[in-house]
Parts: C-alpha cells; sequence; structure tokens
C-alpha cells in the first residue's frame, strides 16, 4: 500500500514539474497581457518623462556641459515626442 502512495506522490510530483507553465499562467497571470492601448501609452510617456527628469537633474548639477554628445541627442530626441 505504501508503495502506490509514494508511485502516486512520484507521478503527481513529475505531472506538476511537466505542467508548470500552464499553472503558472492559470494561477498567477500575467499583467501585461491586459494592457489597453492607453495604458501603454500613458506607461511609454511615464518611461520618457522618467528619462528626461534623469538627464535635466544630471544637467542642473553642472550645467549642459555635464552632458555628453549622447545624452544630448537623446534629451533632444525626447523633447519633440
Amino acid at each position: 500500500m505504501s508503495e502506490l502512495l509514494i508511485l502516486g506522490a512520484i507521478v503527481a510530483v513529475v505531472l506538476l514539474f511537466f505542467n508548470r507553465e500552464w499553472i503558472k499562467n492559470r494561477f498567477f497571470p500575467d499583467q501585461q497581457k491586459n494592457y489597453t492601448i492607453d495604458d501603454k501609452f500613458n506607461s511609454d510617456k511615464r518611461e520618457r518623462e522618467k528619462e528626461i527628469d534623469r538627464l535635466l537633474s544630471k544637467m542642473g548639477k553642472n550645467g549642459v556641459n555635464d552632458l555628453s554628445e549622447k545624452d544630448r541627442k537623446r534629451l533632444d530626441e525626447l523633447s519633440k515626442m
């Protein structure tokens, strides 16, 4: 009887192992799947604003000369969006 119990436990563990992706998706769905177009736009806008703030704070400490050429180009691109 205990052999059947051990065998059943092993089979259950193997089934759980091979179905772990399905279980994860079923009980813990990915939050980004439910994004609307507006949510995606707002998320991108927040990311752009964070990057602009980072570049402006870097520039505010020591002036425009503190920004590298790459940072200046990126700030110019972001300000046109």
